[in-house]
């Protein structure tokens, strides 16, 4: 009897899997729609792409500029996904023609404000998947328009102190430049900069003065544009100017700046994120605010199972209070006057314009006294009279 059982089971699976034998196949999943990709390499300078649709993309250098590397600006960028669930570029390398991108933010909602997007990725890549192509879409839903910035990298042969650097004020300056024509507020212009690109954003509140006189010559079409950001976002940041016991001069125009980081879990970027601005407050920078949270991770580090992801730009977290810094950031921009109506003064301008003339350092701040000197262990005594 088992037997017989055994073969009615047999034949039902076989009969069974002639059913599943004899039905259609799915046909294969097409590719994935207007995804980015690089341009072609030819005898003229490398004409970067729009990563995202609908963006405006200029160069940032004319092709003749000493700022260039001319045995490498023909050749194309490198795009790179970091897998499933992602519709846009991950990062970028290989960026020797660096460029600006523009997205408009909601035009019933237009505040005239700007955010330059300056990625991270350690100068070795370009994270624009999460610290640029995802808060186009966030900031544009609260009438804020972004920029988004191709740096060039420490991994193509390029200085992140000085040509990162410069990409980033010289972005500035194209934006500003073009204010009228995007129908931006040139008054108010920030960059915002993730890890590595939190550096470019740090150097940018500092050395704007220095590149706009070395760059006011005959010719230059920004000559007389500003390279000064109007507010700067320093999210889990690398190391700024004062890190590692450095110091640098902060200028009297400092714009206000967004400090964003997790804490004990990212601890070298919380002490990065801390010393530039304990640097400002002691300066007396007006509108400065800090957020370092309980509890997170660095993009991209490893993490134990009981503990939030280590996501970085907008991601959820894993429900923890760092995932809600934008959010924090919005207010901040709300409370300085930057989500206002296009060309009226803001709250942050009227402070910055304030604080020209002020004492300078901060005159709340008072240095610690020194430390007092030890009292000799024995007295000496008396000098002994005639």
């Amino acid at each position: 009897m088992k037997f017989l059982l055994r073969g009615v089971a047999a034949l039902g699976l076989l009969s069974s899997l002639s059913l599943v034998a004899n039905e259609p196949a799915l046909p294969p999943l097409p590719a994935p729609l207007s995804v980015a990709a690089p341009g072609p390499k030819t005898d003229a300078p490398y004409a970067p792409q729009a990563i995202l649709p609908g963006g405006v993309v200029v160069p940032l250098y004319p092709p003749d500029s000493p700022y260039l590397n001319k045995d490498k600006i023909r050749e194309p960028e490198v795009y790179n996904w970091y897998g499933p669930g992602r519709e846009t570029i991950g990062y970028i390398t290989s960026i020797h023609n660096p460029s600006i991108e523009f997205h408009a933010g909601h035009g019933q909602l237009n505040t005239g404000a700007t955010i330059i997007l300056a990625a991270g990725g350690g100068h070795r890549t370009l994270n624009v998947g999460g610290e640029s192509a995802d808060e186009v879409s966030y900031f544009k839903h609260h009438g804020i328009n972004t920029v988004i910035l191709r740096n060039r990298l420490r991994s193509d042969g390029y200085e992140p102190k000085t040509d990162g650097v410069n990409d980033a004020l010289q972005a500035i300056k194209l934006v500003r430049a073009y204010a009228k024509q995007w129908g931006l507020d040139p008054n108010k212009i920030g960059i915002m900069g993730f890890s590595a690109g939190a550096e470019l954003a740090a150097s940018a509140a500092l050395f704007s003065d220095e590149f706009d006189r070395k760059n006011d010559v005959p010719g230059n079409p920004l000559a007389k544009v500003s390279s000064r950001p109007d507010f700067i976002g320093i999210i889990y940041p690398g190391p700024s100017p004062f890190a590692f016991g450095n110091t640098a001069p902060i200028p009297r125009n400092a714009p206000p700046a967004f400090f964003a980081s997790a804490g004990w879990g990212d601890w070298i970027h919380a002490m990065w994120a801390t010393e530039f601005f304990d640097a400002l407050l002691k300066d007396g920078v007006p509108n400065i605010e800090m957020h370092i949270y309980a509890r997170g991770h660095h993009p991209g580090d490893k993490v134990g199972p009981d503990e939030p992801p280590a996501t970085g730009g907008l991601a959820n977290m894993g429900g923890i209070a760092m995932g809600k810094w934008a959010e924090r950031y919005l207010d901040w921009m709300r409370d300085l006057g930057f989500l206002g109506k296009p060309g009226v003064e803001t709250q942050a301008a009227k402070d910055v314009a304030a604080n020209l003339s002020r004492e300078k350092p901060n005159p709340y701040w008072k240095k610690p006294p020194a430390a007092p000197t030890a009292a000799p262990a024995t007295a000496p005594a008396p000098a002994k009279t005639p």
